[in-house]
């Protein structure tokens, strides 16, 4: 099943599918740097643990390093569930 990483619940696992332009709020630099940061096709993702009220930032893994992300990045990142 595919899916927005910002949409997994916490403790979920799956696999980095696509990075990708959801509206015009990201450019194509904090796409790309995304990807620098290592959410590739192939990869692992977990989400730990969101923020205060189940909200932002998403304390998330890809790889063996650990990331807190915005929604609004979040919401970029297609994966499927394992």
């Amino acid at each position: 099943m595919t899916t927005l990483l910002a949409d997994l619940p916490d403790g979920a696992h799956a696999t980095v599918q696509q990075v990708r332009a959801n509206g015009s709020d990201l450019d194509s630099h904090h796409l790309r740097r995304l990807g620098e940061l290592g959410f590739l096709p192939g990869e692992p993702v977990q989400v730990l643990r969101r923020g205060p009220g189940g909200r932002e930032p998403l304390a998330v893994v890809v790889g063996d390093t650990m990331f807190a992300l915005r929604l609004l990045e979040a919401r970029c990142i297609t994966v499927s569930r394992d």
